[in-house]
């Protein structure tokens, strides 16, 4: 059944001079609704403006739109996706101060920082325009006489994709430009906390060409509202989900009635081990960005500092250090390195895991105290002699809170890494590179960072294992994730040149 849904004057919110409309973009739309809900800046408080709030009846408009779209979009020459893609690409780039306003203004993450991401998503929309053309199938002779086996690739078709509020541009690029790629037309929802960067991404493809219905965007404060109906339709062949354990499970339990295809980009709780040979002045540098970047809101950010008891005193001296001089603050400030976190809520959740780590008994180095004024601002904070065993252990912080562990050996040191549920991502620091590549080996997880702290590449599969998601997103693997593989058996006279 198709739902009719009227286009409208679209409303629009102004965000440092940037104009934005504020509506639902549904078969190339723009939707303004009744009811919205607000958004707001983490590190004043302040209303940026209000966003339309979409129900199941978009959400289902939205399928419409693109299962209508998808035939032409997964039939079209692949070097003419390029060329549009390419476009898109050329116009984001040409508003990448927009673009790192808006997410400054939404997440409150530091200026240097949203350009940083911005750069990063521009990426892997060039990383995929290069790799369109070369998505190739397979020829050979079956394993029997008389027949030829030959593989092609086809795009699965029209997908949900579910992007998170931390990076509100990265992770809605990476996912949009690998289903686009592969010939695939998609529903983005936005995450409640930071709609407004995805709307600039997808007026931006819409304002580069991209047809109509091939990409459509939904807000909402009601994420169940959405995805219900959606996988409930067996039009959606495909799921792709960034966002917490726990909302991922209800998800692939919904996905499974239809089977629907599905991605998984779950929570991390990874260790960073330095070892005894290890530069410690490099390992300081990259712990600071590794824990605070984005105030410690990241799934890959690290969550238990691992110290070889040879270098713990000194690394754990220069690191409080340095996590000291951080300057917390507005992210339009210069000097700011570290901005707020998204929500009251989230920082209160972060100090009663503090204060809870402290009454039993954990030493508290650096921070520890919410910051007075307005807007969600907690210090930089570094604690140890936690019990491994706690909570602040075993669960993934999602805050600025580094936890210090000390380990006699290398092999206790992987065997705590790994004592865990997750298999995200870890970091390894020491100067010994067949040493590196045998603890990196031994990791139960998905990527592991040596010697660095930032490991997101347009050309690396990003992912986990366990209960830290499944597939992959970024280079080969990342297209290969919207696509199904077809195979012929040809049946040939093998006597016919003779």
């Amino acid at each position: 059944m198709t739902i009719l849904i009227e286009p409208t004057a679209t409303r629009v919110i102004h965000v440092r001079g940037h104009e934005l409309p504020t509506g639902n973009f549904i078969g190339g739309q723009w939707i303004d609704l009744d009811e919205t809900f607000q958004v707001t800046n983490p590190a004043t408080g302040a209303i940026i403006g209000e966003v339309s709030n979409a129900t199941g009846e978009h959400a289902l408009a939205a399928l419409d739109a693109a299962n209508a779209a998808q035939a032409e979009w997964g039939g079209m020459d692949p070097r003419a996706r390029a060329r549009l893609l390419r476009g898109a690409l050329d116009l984001m780039r040409d508003r990448a101060r927009q673009f790192s306003d808006t997410m400054t203004a939404e997440s409150g993450k530091p200026t240097g920082e949203a350009m940083s991401e911005f750069a990063l998503s521009a990426g892997f929309f060039e990383w995929v325009t290069e790799q369109i053309a070369h998505v190739n199938g397979t020829y050979g002779v079956g394993s029997n006489p008389g027949y030829r086996v030959i593989t092609s690739h086809h795009p699965i078709g029209p997908s949900l994709l579910v992007t998170p509020w931390n990076f509100p541009m990265l992770m809605g690029a990476r996912k949009i430009s690998a289903a686009l790629a592969a010939g695939c037309t998609v529903i983005v929802k936005s995450a409640q906390q930071t709609p407004l960067t995805l709307t600039l991404l997808v007026k931006t493809l819409d304002d580069a060409g991209i047809p109509a219905g091939v990409v459509n965007l939904l807000h909402t404060t009601k994420s169940s509202g959405i995805s219900s109906p959606l996988l409930n339709d067996r039009r959606l062949k495909k799921l792709s989900f960034t966002g917490s354990t726990g909302v991922g499970s209800r998800l692939l339990e919904l996905a499974a009635k239809n089977v629907v295809n599905s991605s998984m980009e779950l929570g991390g709780n990874a260790a960073f081990i330095v070892a005894d040979d290890a530069d410690i002045d490099l390992a300081v540098r990259e712990a600071i960005t590794c824990k605070f970047r984005n105030a410690g809101q990241a799934c890959v950010a690290a969550n238990r500092f691992i110290l070889h008891s040879a270098i713990a005193e000194e690394f754990t001296e220069k690191f409080v250090a340095a996590t000291k001089q951080l300057v917390v603050g507005d992210g339009y400030a210069s000097d700011t390195f570290m901005g707020p976190l998204i929500s009251a809520d989230q920082r209160v959740r972060i100090h009663s895991l503090v204060q809870s780590a402290i009454a039993d008994g954990a030493d508290l180095l650096a921070g520890g105290t919410e910051i007075n004024g307005p807007g969600n601002f907690y210090e930089p904070t570094v604690i140890r002699g936690v019990d491994r065993a706690s909570r602040m252990a075993c669960e993934e912080l999602f805050g600025p809170v580094a936890v210090l562990h000390t380990v006699d050996s290398i092999a206790e040191a992987v065997d705590f890494a790994n004592d865990t549920e997750f298999g995200l991502a870890s970091y390894v620091f020491t100067r010994d590179i067949s040493r590196a590549i045998r603890i990196g080996e031994q990791l139960h997880c998905g990527m592991v960072g040596i010697n660095r702290g930032i490991m997101a590449d347009p050309v690396a599969p990003f992912g986990g294992t366990g209960s830290s998601g499944l597939g992959r997103e970024g280079g080969e693997h990342g297209i290969q994730e919207f696509l199904e593989p077809h195979y012929i058996a040809l049946t040939i006279d093998e006597e016919a040149a003779n």
